[in-house]
């Protein structure tokens, strides 16, 4: 569901604009030295309202948390949630997944988050999944080895399909589950993973871990978009 437009957008985003990257580029390459001194550099690809990525710097201050999100309507809630909740290690971009490696120099990032993104069900759109392989070599570039996804989706047949995707390019699969929250309540949960949860929907989990290659391969022209989440 699309969110509603909110009138009062622009004088919220300058409100909270301390938290907001502009230009993303500029900082190729030199992203913990937003905190001084070194640190874990995890992304969070679609943030929306921001709970999960609040919750979790909240939870690993020692983390510097890059959130995309091409939704000002979501990304200002979740700019809000984080200057409310006084987090430092947090920053927020409008950017395109696509364009990762322009915002991201080669293995600097440790970790990136993909939650409940859009599963794109038609054959013809499975270019635009955030599992698809040329989104995941696109990760492969900014990503150290042994850098790992975290993916998490409600989305069953999405989930199967991805499972077969991580492995062609060179990722490792772990933490393989199809029902995260079976024994009790694991993790941070984004509020729509909440919603599932409450309703009995299961919620499928992977990691997947960047093997090392000798040599990359040349990247594919820019991919369309897709990076909404939920």
């Amino acid at each position: 569901m699309r969110m509603r437009k909110k009138p009062n957008l622009i004088p919220r985003m300058e409100r909270c604009g301390a938290y907001q990257i502009k230009d993303p580029a500029a900082w190729r390459g030199k992203w913990r030295s937003l905190l001084g001194g070194e640190r874990a550099l995890y992304l969070e690809l679609g943030c929306g309202k921001g709970r999960f990525t609040c919750e979790t710097a909240a939870a690993a201050p020692e983390a510097l948390f890059v959130a995309v999100e091409r939704v000002p309507d979501a990304m200002v809630i979740a700019m809000e949630r984080a200057k409310a909740m006084g987090l430092e290690n947090v920053r927020f971009l409008d950017a395109d997944v696509a364009d990762l490696r322009d915002y991201f120099a080669p293995d600097e990032v440790e970790r990136i988050y993909i939650n409940f993104c859009d599963p794109w069900p038609t054959n013809r759109h499975a270019k635009r999944r955030l599992t698809h392989p040329d989104f995941l070599e696109r990760y492969r570039r900014v990503l150290r080895d042994g850098g790992e996804i975290h993916f998490k989706t409600d989305n069953r047949n999405l989930f199967e399909w991805s499972l077969f995707q991580f492995p062609k390019a060179d990722f490792a699969l772990e933490e393989v589950t199809r029902n995260l929250h079976a024994g009790g309540i694991r993790g941070v949960m984004t509020d729509y993973e909440e919603k599932f949860h409450r309703q009995g929907v299961p919620i499928n989990r992977c990691v997947g871990v960047k093997l090392h290659r000798d040599r990359e391969p040349d990247l594919a022209p820019p991919l369309p978009g897709g990076t909404e989440a939920k």
